[in-house]
Parts: structure tokens; sequence; C-alpha cells
């Protein structure tokens, strides 16, 4: 396998289940502004897009908006929590050791704040792993995925035809096609098997095993 190989990886969703700790973050900050989100009403959709995005979509509902001050305080609730980091997927010991040995680069794409999916990846080990690490800043700039992938492919000098992204969102495939890189969306994410299908994904995998055989397939 030649060196340039890259796979480009998606973090929550796809290696963090961060699920929990976004939603009650999310819920903390609105109460914060005085709003209470509806605790019947299933938020998983709001893990995986922009946050500024989503703040903004839903201080609609209570003609708020305050978006860019609710992402501050999110931002606040988030770091309280940053001591006991979201967990890892289970299943994938060993799996980001056997695509390196297989001879691809990792490198993390995410629309999550960089400084606090750093944080999570060093608590978790999984730093030393990753070539590179992109994704928004703190005010939640640069956060669009068709951008980030733009860049990380820019900066590492990687030729598309030579990489993947592996995410769990339709805009993980949105924003791989958008630079004309293949993607694999997993199905152990937020998004599921029929968003993943209606967006394009090149490939699907259910489990963390099938990564390596997946990424190979559309690599060789």
């Amino acid at each position: 396998m030649p060196e340039d190989t890259a796979v480009l990886l998606d973090m929550d969703g796809t290696l963090i289940d961060s699920r929990d700790t976004v939603i009650d973050c999310l819920r903390l900050a609105f109460r914060d502004f005085g709003h209470e989100l509806d605790p019947a009403e299933d938020f998983t959709w709001v893990v995986g897009p922009p946050l500024i995005d989503t703040i903004t979509a839903l201080l609609l509902r209570f003609d708020d908006h305050r978006a860019v001050e609710c992402l501050g305080r999110y931002r606040h609730h988030y770091s309280k929590r940053m001591a006991d980091p979201s967990p890892v997927f289970p299943g994938f010991d060993g799996v980001l050791e056997g695509l390196i040995a297989a001879g691809h680069r990792l490198f993390l794409a995410t629309s999550k704040a960089l400084p606090f999916a750093r944080r999570i990846l060093d608590v978790h080990g999984l730093s030393p792993l990753f070539s590179g690490f992109y994704g928004a800043d703190m005010n939640d700039g640069n956060s669009e995925k068709p951008e980030i992938i733009a860049g990380l492919l820019r900066a590492e000098g990687l030729a598309p035809a030579r990489a993947v992204m592996v995410g769990d969102r339709r805009y993980d495939v949105a924003g791989a096609q958008a630079n004309d890189v293949r993607v694999i969306g997993v199905l152990w994410g937020y998004g599921g098997r029929e968003e993943l299908t209606a967006a394009g994904a090149d490939a699907l995998v259910a489990s963390p095993a099938e990564l390596p055989g997946a990424v190979a397939g559309l690599l060789r």
C-alpha cells in the first residue's frame, strides 16, 4: 500500500459516543437563557452538524437570536465535562493501529471545536495515532465539513483519490463528495443506514472491525 493514502476520521458518532454529553450541555445552555428543551424530544439529530447552525435553529423556536452567546454557554458546560470524556465506541481496539500498519495515515476531520477534540483524544491515548488534526475553532468558525476536508487535503498535500472519509452523518458524506473524496459510512453512529445511503456513501460498515477491509477496497 503506498504511503500517501489517508483515512480521514470524523469524531462524534464515529470514534466517540458523545451523544449524551452534547445533548446534556445543550439543555444546560438553553436553560441559562431561560428556555427548556422538550425532555420528550429525541435530540440525537443535533450531534454532527456545526453547533452554531443547530443552536440558531433551536433558538428560533423561542424567537431568540442569541446564538453566539448560547454557543458560549454550551462551551462553558462542555468544558466542565472534559474530566469525564465521552467513551470510544466499542470495537476499536487495534483497528486504528491496523490501518496505520497497512500503510495509511490517519487524520481527524471533525466539526467539533478542535481544542475539545484534541483533549478527548489525549485522554483516550489516541492522539499519537494521528498525523494531523482538523476541526472548528472555539467560536464554531471553520466548522463546515467541505471546508475542513478541503483545508486538510491542501495542508497535507493529499490527493483526493488517495483518501477516504469515515463518518456517521450525511454532513460527512457531503463534505467528502465536495472534495472528490470517497466515503465510508458507519452504522453504529447517529445517522443510520437510510441517511447515509441517501447521501451517497460509497460503502457502509456495521462494526469498527470492518473498517480496514472497506478502506482497502476503496483505496486499492
